[in-house]
């Protein structure tokens, strides 16, 4: 579906419009900083909160690092910059209540603008957390034997995260239509999450949570980000993950696309 044209009778362009609601959420940062407290908070307490809970775990005989904050730093990464996207999606939950995108629906842009804007202020909000988790890690004693590759490799696992889960809040806000919402998506990104292979590894895994981890996305996806702080970068590792994000911002998009259409006037 085309969108409205302006007077001379084509849509505004759709890079700068993405920028210009991108960069609105971003001016938001700097008017209101307290919404960044749990986008900074978050970061520590799970470095160092699940640092000092399960250390212990790496004498465990099977458990591929001996040093634990190579273990959950990635993890962490991958959490909070998820619940970064989450949180971006608020942006859309009160950007519903003001009527900003009703007026946005009316106005001559594409329409795939009004998701594309708030998931462009989800990659840049999730850098936050994701620097902070690296920057913590080190101190704590984390090493990084996959190099720059797996620097790489982790910041597009965080980032990808943010996104996929950023989308899913969008498409979860814009079918409810109420800033309630956001409880509904906190939930379903936790528990997307936690029965992974985030906090131990999968062969150490029993029961329920075993059969869960196997087949949840999160944990390739959490694999991926992880391979180069307790070892090399190779690509059997990589591709699930990308496969991952490629698909779930596919299906989330797309959702949330529909129910923006269903919202147009």
């Amino acid at each position: 579906m085309r969108g409205p044209t302006t007077r001379s009778g084509s849509v505004s362009a759709f890079g700068p419009t993405v920028v210009e609601i991108g960069r609105r959420s971003l001016i938001r940062i700097v008017r209101m900083p307290s919404i960044l407290i749990p986008t900074i908070v978050m970061p520590v307490f799970f470095v160092i909160g699940f640092k000092g809970s399960f250390e212990g775990v790496t004498r465990v005989e099977g458990f591929p690092t001996d040093n634990f904050i190579d273990w959950v730093g990635p993890y962490a990464l991958v959490q909070t910059a998820a619940f970064a996207g989450v949180g971006a999606a608020g942006t859309m939950a009160t950007d519903l209540d003001n009527g900003f995108i009703d007026r946005l629906l009316v106005s001559p842009i594409r329409r795939s603008t009004i998701i594309f804007g708030p998931l462009a202020y989800t990659a840049m909000r999730s850098l936050i957390p994701i620097s902070l988790v690296l920057l913590l890690s080190i101190p704590e004693g984390g090493s990084l034997p996959g190099g720059l590759l797996g620097l790489f490799v982790a910041l597009i696992g965080g980032m990808g995260g943010a996104l996929m889960l950023g989308a899913m809040g969008l498409a979860v806000v814009l079918r409810i239509g109420h800033i309630r919402a956001m409880a509904l998506v906190q939930i379903v990104a936790f528990a997307f999450l936690f029965p992974s292979i985030g906090q131990v590894p999968l062969p150490l895994l029993t029961g329920w949570l075993h059969a869960v981890a196997r087949v949840n996305p999160a944990t390739n996806l959490i694999r991926m980000t992880r391979q180069g702080f307790i070892g090399e970068v190779t690509w059997a590792e990589t591709w699930p993950g990308l496969l991952v994000i490629a698909v779930g911002l596919a299906m989330f998009t797309g959702w949330a696309r529909y129910e923006l259409e269903q919202r147009a006037p």
